[in-house]
């Protein structure tokens, strides 16, 4: 199966996305992370444990990160 991404609008580019995102959801199980994000996670819970890093709210973190690409 073959989509044809170049002649399709935004929004039904977001609605196949949702319903892969949504398919692979269902499968959740069969999906494992590799092991590098596991040590991505430790590493950064170990950095924001030291006051190294900050933990931000998603909402927040958005924001910041719209505002910079615009």
């Amino acid at each position: 199966m073959t989509l044809d991404l170049q002649h399709m609008s935004r929004d039904q580019k977001l609605r196949v996305m949702h319903e892969i995102w949504e398919d692979l959801a269902r499968e959740d199980d069969a999906t494992a992370s590799p092991e590098w994000h596991k040590t991505a996670l430790e590493e950064t819970q170990s950095r924001a444990e030291q006051g190294i890093e900050a933990i931000h709210r998603w909402e927040d973190a958005k924001t910041e990160l719209l505002r910079r690409a615009s």
